[in-house]
Formats: structure tokens, sequence, C-alpha cells
């Protein structure tokens, strides 16, 4: 998708050099990416102690072994 935005001065030369890339767009792409795996992270973290995944764990192990 082709869009137009305003970023701070420095501020995508830092992703540019943290990303080890020269073009902007695939620094832009591997920041966002890394934005979105960081959130998906946080939010699962967000569960912990919240769900009893031994159970989960091994009902799906007798189901791979049943096949």
């Amino acid at each position: 998708m082709r869009t137009t935005i305003n970023i701070e001065d420095g501020l995508l030369e830092r992703v540019m050099g943290l990303t080890g890339t020269r073009v902007k767009t695939r620094a832009v792409d591997v920041a966002l990416r890394e934005y979105v795996r960081l959130k998906a992270r946080e939010e699962l973290l967000l569960l912990r102690g919240r769900m009893n995944l031994s159970d989960i764990w091994q009902q799906g192990r007798e189901e791979e072994l049943d096949e």
C-alpha cells in the first residue's frame, strides 16, 4: 500500500540504522512488523496465569497420538 506519512526528524534515520537497511520503505516495514510482534507478545503475557495450558496441551497431545 502506498501512503504518505510525516516522521519526526532523525527518527527514520535511526530506524534505518537499527534495522541495517538503507531503504526507507524496508526500514518502516521492519519497524512496524517488530512493533506488531512485540504487542502480540505483550497480549499473550497478560494471559499468563489465566489459562491452564497444561490441560490443553495434554488434550492436544492425546488427540495427536490417536491420529
